[in-house]
């Protein structure tokens, strides 16, 4: 709810990107993002992301293919791009940006670069208009 106030608040200065950094210790977080991304294919990234994160503690196939369902996506499609190598190659590629970018753990909040470790509105309108005051926007 906080990055949905950010976006309503600065629509033409901030721009919210995704990227997919699956916990080890989440014996089905690399699937969850594999099947977010196929849902991407069809247009319903974001629906699918939210319930996914709204259930994260009971996903499963079945809870899945639930979502799947729910959301309209064509199955055969989702399921050749749950599998595509270029899905596995965009999750690596997220993965290893973390990694350089010190992620310890999900969620995790960047605005241009720097780490935000506080949560709240506030604290992500400072760190925005401090960037734009930065460059001069």
């Amino acid at each position: 709810p906080v990055l949905e106030q950010l976006l309503e608040k600065y629509p033409k200065q901030v721009k919210l990107v995704f990227k997919n950094y699956p916990l080890k210790s989440h014996k089905y977080a690399r699937k969850a993002a594999a099947a977010a991304l196929a849902a991407h294919a069809q247009g319903r990234f974001w629906g699918f992301h939210d319930a996914l994160f709204a259930s994260y503690n009971k996903l499963n196939d079945a809870s899945v293919e639930e979502i799947r369902v729910r959301l309209e996506l064509d199955k055969s499609t989702f399921d050749v791009q749950r599998e595509a190598p270029q899905v596995m190659d965009q999750i690596k590629r997220d993965i290893q940006w973390a990694r350089e970018a010190g992620v310890r753990g999900t969620p995790s909040v960047f605005i241009n670069g720097r780490s935000q470790r506080s949560r709240s509105l506030a604290s992500f309108s400072a760190a925005v208009e401090a960037e734009l005051r930065r460059l001069g926007k």
